[in-house]
């Protein structure tokens, strides 16, 4: 290979832009219909609804009444027939969720039916039964999917696991309270009604979209007290608690390798990009860190806390990480180390005594207010290394991981953040995310969080897979990082170690890396994108404990005090996610106009998996495997040369661009697709035929932000959780454009023409199902032949489906949604030149950044 001493190339031709439907692909097979009497279904779901409308004795301040509509195991709920997309006071579809029985899962949807809507269910029913036959009836495919009707109670609310339901009506938990948007006094009603019952609510409210969410503390008997007295509730879930490691040195003699390397270093500007720690303060006196983190860049997410940390060292440990990336090399060497990024630190949660209960969407909206206000025009990655425990019914907490990839109201602030949500905090302890102001993407780098009690007797990739990463590392839009293992020797222990057999081979994951194996694939993204050196875990001798000997973990800063050293080591996904926000920093360094999304999509881009990973990515494997070692390691080990530098057989383009997604259908609140982009990349055709049949790499990623739908509704339909999706396409060798497009955009055909039926296009890794899966950044490697790869430099960027195209009254598709497609082609085995003739055809309208 080359050496990587080139630019990227920034292609500046735009896409062409075209009418875009997607082709039907058939369809799912034949469902089961509804085998019993219609009329007697119907006439006792009557009953039941008219039972269930009944109002109660104690009215207390209802203006109508929930309804729980449940779904037969054998057939599918009608959900958005539930939910009445009409001006005025209409129902609405509050909650949604599933439980699993030995027949099958059943669903439950519940509706808020206001006091002058109760006809609207009962005339469907009505003409159900009037018109019911063996075969058929008027609204058969909303009434056949119900099994029964009944009242809601704050059960049906709940949209976590049953099994996290507290058991004990009695005892008080922290309960996590959606309200509905009704006319903007949900919040003062919630608190009123909790004050009348002496209940303690947090601090802070959340707001975006229909939805606002409290904390509140109090019993399932006090809760459902609140259910039976206002109309605002709209959901219930379980509320998060967040959690809270040379330096054999004597500090005197690590006072030499300081002073050795703050000599040598040279740097930032003050208006350089800058890693923003969220965590609990950085040092910002330690001598490694003093020069690239000013006092006037220390914020408190709460003005009555410390700048600085007291007791908690987690900060400033990753601070080390965060700024030079991997300090044991900048220790070492003998060369200038030149900084590209700056530091800021915002402590997000208190030094002594436990978090005041509160919701961590708010607490990260008000911490990353607080450096945009003092800088705004900075160039800034966030880094959030903190993650949350889950509190079971019995009040005790477990690090369970999210549930199955579901969102929550903590990693849908990320998502809303991520895509460039304003925030609004101008009502006092009311966090707004406002979507009404232009928007200001955001590059999160978040930590997939740790196995936190590794065992000796566990396969650890095993416990690793079973191990769900844990919130908010879920967010769709956030850079995810879990952790490797970069050694798997014992020499330089320290003496009680010895005999200690460390866990993970070199270059696997690291034991307490967490993972998205056990997420359903076809609902939720593959977490986490990338991973970075993590440390090791060792058995003891006896092989029946663990510990962590410190040759096998991070040299970073340390927290000073009481005359102890400089450094430190730590270990984990902290300082893995410290690593690649240092990298990701040092991009927008290196290229200042970039987007965060390009930005995301050069870190994923420029990953590689290690010798001990790429054993385990046979391409001769079923694709179902393939696609669980993405959910365990991701793309690999970003590497900064690569992610910055193109080399003469090494070409890596990037093209960022937007698109409209939807239109309506006449008056209809549903939409349809609207438009796709074709990209004609400059592509060194000539020089790839020469190569003939040599093998070459090619490399796609996509990458977008999404605005999150953070209620729970069913996550399909117009619930989906993100507003738009895209995906892409790359041109077959055997077709030409017109005949790529036809077979993409059924509105680029002539009337009644088809495109040929090809089979699936081999060389793909990962191949169609994951290159349309969900997520909000899209990759794949194909390996062929150069002659292949000549014809193959068209691509499309096209929309797919997103709760935007079904509700006409948020789709912002006017405004056009951003993307980053970066493609690279690699010639490994032959020295071509490949950068030099796309420059050329480019250099007239390219700027090329050095």
């Amino acid at each position: 290979m080359a050496e990587r001493d080139r630019p990227h190339i920034v292609v500046p031709m735009p896409p062409t832009p075209e009418p875009f439907t997607i082709p039907s692909t058939g369809g799912g097979g034949d469902k089961p219909g509804y085998t019993g009497s219609r009329f007697r279904h119907g006439k006792r779901l009557a009953q039941e609804l008219e039972a269930a409308l009944a109002p109660p004795i104690d009215d207390g301040e209802h203006e109508g009444a929930y309804v729980t509509f449940v779904s037969s195991p054998e057939l599918e709920l009608a959900i958005e027939s539930l939910d009445v997309q009409k001006s005025g006071d209409q129902p609405e579809l509050v909650a949604v969720r599933e439980i699993h029985t030995p027949s099958g899962t059943i669903v439950e949807a519940t509706v808020f039916i206001p006091d002058g809507k109760k006809g609207y269910f009962q005339r469907k029913l009505d003409a159900y039964v009037q018109s019911a036959s063996d075969d058929k009836a008027k609204n058969a495919k909303f009434v056949d999917g119900i099994q029964n009707i009944k009242r809601a109670t704050i059960r049906q609310l709940w949209t976590d696991p049953d099994e996290m339901f507290p058991v004990d009506p009695a005892t008080t938990h922290w309960w996590e309270v959606w309200l509905r948007k009704r006319d903007g006094n949900e919040r003062e009603r919630m608190t009123r009604f909790s004050e009348a019952l002496g209940l303690r609510t947090s601090s802070h409210y959340l707001g975006f979209g229909d939805r606002t969410v409290v904390l509140l503390q109090a019993s399932a008997d006090q809760l459902a007290q609140v259910f039976e007295s206002i109309d605002d509730i709209a959901e219930l879930r379980r509320p998060h608690e967040i959690a809270s490691f040379l330096p054999e040195l004597y500090a005197s003699e690590q006072r030499e390798w300081v002073d050795d390397l703050r000599c040598r270093v040279e740097t930032a500007s003050l208006d350089a990009p800058v890693v923003c720690i969220l965590d609990r303060g950085v040092q910002a006196s330690h001598p490694l860190l003093s020069h690239s983190l000013d006092v006037g860049d220390l914020h408190a997410a709460d003005s009555s806390w410390s700048h600085d940390p007291v007791i908690w060292h987690h900060g400033t440990e990753l601070a080390g990480l965060a700024l030079y990336g991997d300090v044991h090399t900048a220790i070492i060497d003998t060369h200038a180390v030149r900084l590209g990024h700056r530091l800021e630190s915002v402590k997000i949660l208190p030094d002594r005594g436990s978090n005041d209960p509160d919701l961590y969407g708010a607490v990260t909206a008000r911490a990353i207010d607080q450096p945009e206000i003092t800088a705004r025009d900075r160039s800034r990655v966030f880094m959030l290394a903190v993650t949350a425990t889950t509190e079971r019914p019995d009040g005790s907490t477990s690090r369970i991981g999210t549930e199955s990839g579901k969102p929550t109201s903590w990693s849908a602030s990320i998502d809303a953040l991520a895509y460039g949500r304003a925030i609004n905090d101008a009502t006092p302890k009311f966090m707004y995310l406002d979507r009404d102001e232009p928007r200001t993407p955001r590059l999160f780098v978040v930590s997939t969080g740790n196995i936190r009690d590794v065992r000796a007797e566990d396969d650890h990739l095993d416990r690793s897979d079973a191990e769900a990463i844990e919130d908010p590392a879920q967010a769709w839009n956030a850079l995810t990082v879990g952790a490797y293992s970069e050694h798997d020797d014992m020499v330089g222990s320290p003496a009680e170690f010895n005999g200690y057999v460390p866990i993970a081979r070199r270059g696997e994951l690291s034991p307490s890396s967490r993972t998205s194996v056990s997420f359903e694939s076809t609902r939720w993204p593959f977490k986490p994108e990338v991973v970075a050196s993590g440390g090791n875990y060792a058995r003891t001798p006896s092989g029946d404990e663990t510990d962590t000997p410190p040759n096998l973990a991070v040299l970073t800063t340390r927290f000073q005090q009481f005359g102890q050293g400089f450094f430190t080591t730590t270990r984990d996904t902290s300082a893995a996610t410290a690593q690649v926000a240092a990298l990701a920093a040092d991009i927008y360094a290196a290229y200042p106009q970039l987007r965060p999304e390009t930005v995301r999509a050069l870190v994923v881009h420029s990953a590689q998996w290690t010798d001990a990973m790429e054993e385990r990515f046979d391409p001769k494997a079923s694709k179902s495997h393939l696609v669980n070692m993405l959910r365990r390691y991701g793309m690999g080990v970003p590497n900064l040369e690569r992610a910055l530098y193109s080399a003469t057989d090494a070409l890596t383009l990037i093209s960022e661009a937007s698109l409209h997604p939807y239109e309506r259908v006449g008056t209809s609140n549903d939409g349809k697709t609207r438009e796709m982009n074709l990209h004609e990349l400059p592509w060194p055709v000539e020089q790839l035929r020469d190569l003939g049949g040599e093998i070459v790499d090619l490399r796609v990623t996509l990458s977008y932000f999404i605005e999150p739908n953070p209620s729970s509704r069913g996550w399909t339909g117009r619930y989906i959780y993100p507003s738009h999706g895209l995906r892409f396409a790359m041109k077959r060798p055997e077709d030409n454009f017109d005949a790529f497009r036809q077979r993409n955009n059924t509105r680029a055909r002539r009337d009644g023409e088809k495109p040929l039926k090809l089979d699936t296009e081999k060389g793909w890794l990962f191949g169609s199902d994951q290159q349309k899966a969900p997520g909000s950044l899209h990759t794949d490697i194909w390996r062929g032949t150069a002659e292949d790869l000549a014809s193959k430099g068209g691509m499309l960027v096209y929309p797919v489906g997103g709760w935007w195209k079904n509700r006409h009254l948020m789709d912002q598709s006017d405004q056009g949604v951003d993307y980053s497609l970066v493609v690279s082609i690699e010639s490994p085995n032959i020295d071509v030149d490949l950068w030099t003739p796309v420059y050329q055809k480019v250099r007239a309208v390219t700027e090329i950044i050095v």
